[in-house]
Parts: C-alpha cells; structure tokens; sequence
C-alpha cells in the first residue's frame, strides 16, 4: 500500500523568514507506520519548494498512492482542503486524510466545507493514522471505522466523530524517519546551518484560555532526556544538521529534567556541534537565575520570551502572571548569560492605540532584548476566548489567522493604521539595532549570529515578504490607507460547527454549575473559605507559584 504525505504550501510571512523548517508531523508519523510495516512511503514537501497546484499534482499522478495524508494549522487549511480536492480530480482511488490541529478541533467546519475530505485525524496522530492505515490494508476500513477512535468522517449527510483515542503514553516508543525530509533545504538563515525541531515533551499541565496546545495534546508527558539528545546527535551526525529549536511551548516547566538534558549535551561534547533555542516563559527565567550559564555551556544560545505587553493592563489581561519590571530583569539575566534574547510582544486587540503600541517600542528599547517581535493578536476559533470575544470577531477567513494580518480591529484605529504603527516600531528597532549595535557589540559567535539575524530581515524586507507586506499592498506610511488585507468575506463559520459550539457552551454551563453547587455545599459543610480556594484550578497566568518538582514527576509519569 502506498502512502504520499503532502505538506500544504502556505506562506504568511512570519516565522519562514528566519529559514526553511523541516515538516516534523512527516517523520513522526513515517516512523510510526514504519514499525507496523508500512514502507512505500512518499513525501512531498509542497511548501518548501514553492511547489504550484500542477506540480503537486504531476506528482501525485505519477505515485498513484492508495492514500494521501496531509496537515494543517489554522491559516493553512484552506490550502490543505485544496490538496484533497486536487487529489479528488486527479487520483480519485486514493484515500484522503487530514489531520492537524485546525482539523482536529474544527472538524464539523472543515467537513461541512469541503467535503471531499474522507477522514480527519483528530489530536496525536501516530497511533490512530496508523491504525486507521492497518483497516484499510485490510480492506475493512468503510466497514469498520466507527471503531477506530480518533476520527472523524461523513456519513451521508451525517458528521460522525468516534471517542476520542488516548494519548500516547510511551513517547519514548517513537522513533522518527527523518531520511524522508531533504535536509539540504532547511536551512536556519541567522547561521545559514540546517535546522531540526525536535520535541522533548508533549503536553502542558496549564489550561490557559487563549492557548490551543494542552486541548490538543492533552496530558503532559516528558521525553526521557537521554532519549532526546540520542535523537539530537542523530540528526548531527547523519544529517549535518547545526541548529535545532525544541518545538515545546515551555521545555523549562520541568526543570529536573531539563537540568538532565543539558548535562547530557555537554556530556556528549554537543555544544561545539550544534546551538539551538527556545520559547518559554518570563517566569521560568527568573526562577532558573543560577542555571542560566549551565544552559548556554550546553549549547543554548536563543531564548524567545513571551514578555507579551509592556503595559501592565494587558499583561493582566493575558493572565501572565507577570510584572513588567520582571520582563526587565529575565532579558538582563540572559544577556549576562550570553543567552540572545528575543522580545515577543502581542499587539492588536480592541483596546489598542496608537499610544499603547509606543509603549511597546519604548519599553523594548529600554529592555533592549536583541530581537523584538510585534506579533498581531490572533484569536483561534477553538478556544473559549475566541467564542467569549463574540461579534468582536468580525473575519472568519482562517487564511489570515497568522499573526500578521490584524484580524481583530482596534476601536481607536483602522487596520492599516494598526499595520503602519507596527512597522514603525519594527523600523526604528531594527535600523537603531543595524547602526549602534549588531557590527559593534561583542565579537566572534555573537557578532555573526546578529548579523545573520538582521540577514534573515533585510532578505524578507527587500522581498516583501515580511508581514505578508506585498500581497497587502503596504509601502510605508503613505499606503496605510490604501492597505488591502484581501480577506475573503465569504467565508462564514458553519451551521454544524455553530451547533457544535453552543452544544460545548450549554456542557460548560452546567459543569459550572454543578462546580458551584459542590463548592456551595462544601463550604456550607466546613464554614470555610479555604476549602473553596482549595478547589479552584488555577489557569496557566493564574497563580503566583511554578509548580512543583514533584509535580512535574507525577505529571511526566502520567
């Protein structure tokens, strides 16, 4: 049986400018298949190559596969439907298979507008797309698949979505195919090396609103960290590659275990091979003081903070748990470090202004991080924040859900304004940065990385690619009004999704209230109010305390 993943060819103008970034889903999910058996499998990687619809196509017709699996997070999947459209036409024998995030959580929608999608993969994919590949092998698949759990699929004019498959407990289990990917095309521009982003845990023990990761995920599970720099050095001595970013949106939540992980690197004599980065939290950087030369020996040399907001209205209002004096301190502690340090600013909700978004260019030049990013407040469709924003949310054309395009419309401005206002900032950064200090501020390995940095600017700036500002028109200050954002107005959130929502909203409902009611009764009972503060569940920014070590132990254990 042959298989043909096809990665989407989308392009926003966000985080590809830094380089080319290797397909992770492909590996993981070819390894998985390969251990049940699964060889004739093919990979076309559509984004990477800048691949048109009739080269994609060519391909596809030339392999004939038997199934045809593709990805998506929200802003691709109008180009993923479009893949299992042109396959529709083209190889109409093969199986076609979505799977992604978007799909995962917004199935109804996808399935209610293109139904030529045959079956969704919903959450982690390795296990049940293995699975659902086992009946088709079989030839059992149109008549067993209400029994296979995690996916999802039309029935006539029916949506059918089985229970929900459990996580994969054992991530130690799985071994990526990584020869799938060419690795001379990716390619991080700052070092001009290739580039991995391996994972060491799936998961987040928080449920932040606003975030997607811990609803798709689920349980948080930790990688055993001997098993992670295994695949680390795997992928620099098979493949060359120089650079890698944990793909986890906090590896530093177990601390334990990431202690583990950077004594291994050092152990293996790593760090004089490859550098890497990460994302994580303000937060773990003041709590990890004394760790901060331990992490740059082993090689970490690029942490992204989400610093958020500079005024402390919204860091409040985004639950950060944070002061703004402790985003001042995390991005001085990693300078002293020799940590370079990436300011990740939210911009773009309905009570921003023009005064607002000075604030952030003022605070980031006073904080002076290396790299500062002014992303636009994007609110996923399958998070309760998005539901709880209401008719604030005036686009639904998932395209432009990208953290470029200002989706949502500030009250005191238009959105070209709201565009014109960030590249301002972004100018007078960057130039600042160009002239004062990039050439002249340390020497060596700092000095290239900052100048392959403002590379990897300077190339998607002369191209127009940065901030997708080409296709929207945007020239400089004197366009702002003339912006075009070309979203497509068509695009409405469907009947069976809506139904599906409020179904999930009345749930809630009543879950709250039987919380309430339990919370009521307990504190009738022991006249207390500690017993109710005890049973409240903190979110993610919600509370004044890390969690525990021990905590993390039993979470990773789970």
């Amino acid at each position: 049986m042959r298989i043909v993943f096809v990665h989407p060819n989308y392009r926003s103008g966000g985080a590809e400018i830094a380089g080319s970034w290797p397909p992770a889903w492909v590996a993981y999910l070819s390894g998985h298949l390969r251990k049940a058996g699964f060889n004739d499998i093919h990979f076309i990687d559509a984004m990477t190559h800048n691949l048109e619809e009739d080269e994609v196509v060519r391909r596809l017709v030339e392999l004939q596969p038997d199934v045809i699996g593709t990805t998506a997070i929200t802003p691709s999947i109008y180009m993923a439907e479009r893949l299992l459209e042109l396959a529709r036409e083209h190889v109409p024998q093969a199986l076609r298979v979505l799977g992604g995030i978007h799909a995962t959580f917004m199935f109804k929608q996808v399935l209610s507008e293109a139904p030529w999608v045959d079956v969704i993969v919903r959450g982690e994919g390795e296990e049940i797309f293995t699975n659902l590949m086992e009946a088709v092998n079989r030839g059992e698949y149109l008549q067993t698949r209400d029994q296979i759990r995690g996916i999802a699929y039309r029935d006539g004019n029916e949506i059918v979505a089985t229970p929900a498959a459990p996580t994969i407990k054992d991530l130690d289990a799985l071994d990526p195919d990584w020869s799938l990917l060419e690795w001379d095309k990716y390619i991080y521009i700052p070092l001009n090396t290739k580039v991995a982003i391996p994972n060491m845990a799936r998961g987040c023990p928080f449920t932040c609103s606003f975030c997607s990761q811990w609803k798709f995920w689920r349980d948080y599970r930790v990688r055993d960290p001997i098993k992670v720099v295994d695949e680390i050095e795997k992928l620099v001595n098979e493949q060359g590659v120089g650079f890698f970013i944990l793909a986890d949106e906090e590896p530093t939540i177990n601390r334990k275990k990431f202690i583990q992980f950077c004594e291994e690197l050092i152990a293996r004599g790593l760090p004089d091979k490859v550098k890497w980065g990460i994302n994580t939290r303000v937060t773990d950087i003041l709590r990890d003081e004394e760790l901060l030369p331990l992490y740059r020996r082993a090689g970490l040399v690029h942490v992204s903070l989400g610093t958020e907001a500079a005024a402390q209205m919204k860091l409040d209002q985004f639950n950060k748990e944070t002061k703004v004096e402790d985003n001042r301190r995390a991005i001085e502690l990693l300078r002293n470090a020799d940590i370079f340090i990436e300011a990740q600013f939210i911009v773009g909700l309905d009570n921003e202004t023009a005064e607002t978004l000075e604030e952030t260019y003022r605070m980031a030049w006073d904080w002076q991080p290396d790299l500062a990013n002014w992303a636009m407040y994007t609110p996923w469709p399958f998070t309760p924040l998005f539901q709880d924003l209401g008719d604030k949310v005036e686009v639904f054309d998932f395209s432009k859900y990208n953290f470029v395009t200002p989706i949502m419309k500030p009250e005191a401005m238009d959105r070209g304004e709201l565009l014109d206002r960030v590249m301002n900032n972004y100018r007078r950064f960057y130039i600042k940065k160009a002239l004062f200090h990039y050439p002249w501020r340390g020497t060596g390995f700092r000095r290239r990385y900052l100048l392959g940095c403002l590379k990897a600017f300077a190339k998607a700036g002369f191209a127009r690619t940065f901030y997708d500002l080409g296709k929207a028109g945007y020239w400089g200050p004197q366009s702002k009004n003339k912006v075009d954002f070309h979203f497509d107005t068509t695009r409405k959130i469907a009947k069976a999704q809506l139904d599906d929502w409020q179904s999930m909203q009345d749930r809630a409902a009543q879950a709250r209230a039987r919380k309430q009611a339990e919370q009521t009764d307990a504190y009738d009972m022991l006249a207390t109010d500690a017993v109710v503060a005890d049973s409240a569940i903190k979110a993610c920014g919600g509370g004044d305390e890390q969690l525990s070590e021990a905590e993390m132990d039993a979470a990773g254990r789970a």
